[in-house]
Parts: C-alpha cells; sequence; structure tokens
C-alpha cells in the first residue's frame, strides 16, 4: 500500500501547532506587585513579599471562629460573586490549612479593629482580634484586588492579591460622618447606598440629623404628630417624609451588619420649629408657629419653663433608647440663640442626665459645654474652640469636627454648584492636610475620642448632590481617623486618590472631579 507521505507530513505539523495552541492557551503565572493596588486609609505596616495569590472559581474559604466571623466571610464571597460570579464556599477551617483563604480570630491582635493579612502564593490569611477587626480587613482584602471587584459581573479578569504582609489598626475608635435627613428627606435605600460607600473606607459610625427646624424624620409613637405634621415638608416646600420606627431599625441593622453603628440625633432646645408647628403646647405661648421651609437658623426654642417639655424630650428619648443598639444618643444643642443662656444650661444638664438614666451617653454640639458635663459626655466641635476647651477643662472627651476643614457641604471653590461657603472653601486638600490633634491648642490626642464629617443638607437634594459633596473628601477624612499621623501625606495621598478614580466609575458615583488630583489618563482625558 502505497502511503502518502504529504499527508503524514502535514499531519505532523497540524499536531505540532495544536501543542502550540494549547500550551499558548495555558495562562501564564500571575505576577502583582503592591504598587498595582491602592490602599486609602494607610495601613500602619505594608511588607511587600514575591509571588500572587490568584482566587479561582473553587478557591475555598476557612473560617475559624464565631458565626460572627462567618458572616464576615460570607460578607467577602458574596463581593466576589457579584463581582465575578463565582461561589466560593465557605468552610470550618482545620488544622494546617496550607491553600485558599483562612479568616481566623487571633489573641495577637490587640486591638478591636485591629487586623493583619499574610499573602503568600497559596494562601491568604486574614487574623484579627474581632469579627469587627476582620471586616475592616477584607476591606483591605478588597482593596488588594482588581478595581474590577467593585463592578458587576466582569469575566476578562484574573484576581490576583500580591504577597504582603499588612498589620494595621486605627488611631481614633470614632470614625464617623453625618448625615442630614431633616433639611432634605432621603429615603431608606438612600441612606444604606451611603452606608455601603462609606464601608470601603472603614468608617465606623452614621450620625443622622433627624429634627430640625425644616422637619421630624423619625417615628415617635407618642407623639405623632411630630411625623404628621413636622414631616410633611422639607427646604423650598418639598413634600418630606420620615422613617417609620421599622424603617429606621432596618437601617441600624444594615449599618450594623457593616460594623456601622447609628447614632440619633434630636436637635434642642433649638432647631425646633418642627416640633413647635406640630405640638402647640410645647411653645410658650401655646400657639404652634407655622411650619419652616426656609434655611435661617437660630430663631426657634422649645419652652424650656414648662414641665410638658420635659416629660416630651423624655418619651422620644426612651423610644429612641428602645430602637437604637448603639451606646450614643446625640442631644443636638447648637445654635439655640432664641434660648436665654440661664434657661439654656439647666435644660442641657436635665437633659444630659435623660440620657444617661436609659443607658446611653449623651453627644452634644459644642455649646453643651456651659453645662455640667459628666465625664462621659462628648463635645462635638465644630465652631468654637473655646467650647472645646472648656469641655476639656470639665474632664469631658472631644469629638473634631471643625467646619472650615469637615463640612463636607461646603464649596469645593467658588464654581461648585451647590453647597454653602460660610464657614470657607474647603477643597480636597484642605480636607485632608491637618491633623485633629493639634487644631485646637491645648487639646490633645488623648481629649480626642475621634473625627466626624457632616453633610448638612440645606442644598442638598438628592443622591447625587450627596455623592458629589463627600467624595472625594470622605477618603481624606477616613484616612485622618485611620492612618497614623507619621503616615500621613498629601503628595502620597493625592497619588492614591488619583487611583481610586476606576473604582468610584465602577460605583457610579458622582464624585467631584478635583484638578488639584492628578487622576490617571483615563480620567484626566473626559476632563480636557
Amino acid at each position: 500500500m502505497k502511503i502518502n507521505t504529504l499527508n503524514i507530513k502535514q499531519l505532523a505539523i497540524y499536531s505540532l501547532l495544536l501543542v502550540a495552541f494549547i500550551a499558548c492557551k495555558e495562562e501564564p503565572k500571575l505576577q502583582v506587585s503592591i504598587g498595582e493596588r491602592t490602599l486609602i486609609p494607610m495601613p500602619i505596616s505594608v511588607e511587600e513579599n514575591i509571588g500572587t495569590f490568584e482566587i479561582h472559581e473553587e478557591t475555598p474559604i476557612y473560617v475559624s471562629g464565631s458565626e460572627d466571623l462567618v458572616d464576615v466571610a460570607y460578607y467577602f464571597a458574596e463581593r466576589m460573586h457579584i463581582a465575578t460570579d463565582f461561589h466560593l464556599p465557605v468552610e470550618p477551617s482545620s488544622e494546617g490549612n496550607t491553600s485558599g483563604i483562612l479568616f481566623k480570630i487571633s489573641s495577637a491582635i490587640k486591638h478591636q479593629e485591629g487586623y493583619k493579612i499574610s499573602v503568600t502564593e497559596n494562601l491568604v490569611t486574614l487574623e484579627a482580634n474581632t469579627p469587627e477587626g476582620a471586616f475592616r480587613g477584607v476591606q483591605t482584602l478588597l482593596q488588594l484586588l482588581p478595581d474590577e471587584i467593585d463592578s458587576y459581573g466582569v469575566s476578562n479578569v484574573r484576581w490576583g492579591i500580591p504577597a504582603v504582609v499588612i498589620e494595621d489598626a486605627p488611631q481614633y475608635n470614632y470614625r464617623g460622618t453625618m448625615l442630614d435627613v431633616s433639611r432634605h428627606f432621603f429615603s431608606v435605600d438612600d441612606v444604606k447606598r451611603y452606608i455601603d460607600l462609606i464601608t470601603a473606607y472603614k468608617i465606623n459610625v452614621l450620625h443622622l440629623h433627624l429634627t430640625d427646624d425644616q422637619g421630624w424624620r423619625i417615628e415617635i409613637k407618642s407623639w405623632p404628630k411630630l411625623t404628621q405634621v413636622g414631616g410633611s415638608t422639607e427646604v423650598d416646600g418639598g413634600e418630606g417624609g420620615f422613617y417609620t420606627q421599622e424603617e429606621y431599625k432596618d437601617i441600624v441593622q444594615y449599618a450594623q451588619d457593616r460594623y456601622i453603628t447609628v447614632i440619633p440625633e434630636i436637635d434642642m432646645p433649638g432647631h425646633t420649629n418642627a416640633a413647635l408647628a406640630s405640638y402647640p403646647e410645647l411653645n410658650c405661648n401655646d400657639v404652634a408657629p407655622e411650619l419652616y421651609t426656609g434655611t435661617e437658623v437660630g430663631f426657634s426654642s422649645l419652652c424650656i419653663d414648662k414641665e410638658i417639655t420635659y416629660k416630651f424630650v423624655d418619651d422620644v428619648i426612651k423610644e429612641l433608647v428602645a430602637i437604637t443598639p448603639g451606646p450614643y444618643i446625640h442631644i443636638g444643642g447648637d445654635e439655640s440663640h432664641s434660648t436665654a443662656l440661664e434657661d439654656y444650661i439647666p435644660f442641657i444638664n436635665r437633659v444630659q442626665d435623660m440620657v444617661y438614666k436609659y443607658g446611653k451617653t449623651p453627644i452634644g454640639w459644642d455649646e453643651i459645654r456651659h453645662g455640667k458635663l459628666k465625664e462621659s459626655s462628648i463635645v462635638q466641635f465644630w465652631a468654637n474652640k473655646e467650647n472645646a476647651k472648656g469641655a476639656v477643662k470639665q474632664g469631658a472627651k472631644v469629638l473634631m469636627s471643625p467646619s472650615s476643614r469637615m463640612y463636607m457641604d461646603m464649596k469645593y471653590d467658588t464654581l461648585t454648584k451647590i453647597g454653602l461657603k460660610w464657614a470657607g472653601l474647603i477643597n480636597v486638600k484642605t480636607a485632608y492636610d491637618w491633623n485633629p490633634s493639634t487644631f485646637v491648642d491645648s487639646i490633645s490626642k488623648s481629649d480626642i475620642v475621634g473625627v466626624e464629617a457632616p453633610l448638612w443638607a440645606e442644598t442638598i437634594e438628592d443622591m447625587e448632590d450627596i455623592e458629589y459633596m463627600v467624595f472625594p473628601r470622605l477618603l481624606g477624612y477616613a484616612e485622618i481617623g485611620w492612618s497614623p499621623d507619621s503616615l500621613r501625606n498629601w503628595d502620597s495621598y493625592k497619588a492614591r486618590l488619583a487611583k481610586q478614580y476606576k473604582r468610584f466609575d465602577y460605583k457610579e458615583i458622582n464624585f467631584y472631579k478635583s484638578k488639584m488630583v492628578p487622576w490617571d489618563k483615563g480620567l484626566k482625558d473626559t476632563l480636557q
């Protein structure tokens, strides 16, 4: 039989081509360096090693710890699933896990929110003192992944984590932001989105400004007209709104699941027109004023001399305490220009005692230092440095929120279309480049519980407005609260911030594109 040598040669060539094709299809070993990732806030210690851990569809997550730690592991698995469609299995750990991802509780980590991440080519280990610390570590772990982790359902990305050892813990235990839902009302879904956005940067407190002249936003069952009347409008006469207690509890639980404490604020004795319009008996003349939709301050006051005022305050605090698991109730106390100081002082003293009676710690704006404060009370410094100093002299702690640095409703520059400017313009550098422990002379780090960035909503009407005024400034505040002062540097920070734009884009954040930040080329092109 005659053999066709041409066909044999062709077959040999095809075989070689097939082998080469298969070899080409095998993915090369992934190499990722820490320089390809961006960490905000900056951890205490980052040590880079050689190698890359790659997450695949069946990469196991092992857990050694409580059910709460299991929940943290499932949170990470869900974040991976949203971006990758992977279903990473979560399983109990066994002795000597040598591959996969391991979450474990470790007494070697001393701070409640501290964590350690160790990455080799085969194993990622996240150790923490508590599930809360593990949750903070997960935020860093997500930042060690490609930016596409914040997207939905991508398929052409290799999920590499650079080999590193990161040790970390916060410098302040209180790292917060305030959302004013009174001047303009924001839905439960808006608040939940806000919680998700701030979670990524290790913020652990959400202060809700629930009442003001323009609206009462929380259901108080013993005083139903507060929401029926007082919740019916907002700045410029919008329809307003309020949270039922069930909706509020839903928000609180959503935040708690992300290790964020919700602090409710009932502002008093001033900023109370919505309450006064709802109940005539809270007014000294027993006449309810009209609902207010403007933006002036300082014109309203509860009637300090009436006992019904204190029954009202006690009822409100009691109902709030019942639905607020966190340790704090905020009693306001700012800009009470219509309340004489001789009336203001006994009011604050009495309300402070009410909060303690129900097992909570009171926080108030810096004017409350005029009262006789207990040492565990917290004064939120926003305007008057002498008030902050006076609080410290009484033994109270200070929460730093200087309006000239941290009020996120202040315009970035003169061209910013929304926001105010009475406290000055706050660009991205101004927001970042300062130190809470040196901002007020004679107040040191030991006197400070932490930092909080408020967003007042006189000009903020929707979620897009919130995002525009908050991002990117909030990332700077997060780093101020978390990272050691010695590691904070504007040049380093702005370079890291520049690389966050892709994540902002994937999350569809309507952020302010500051020209002070050297954004990556993709965004720079859109700014031309």
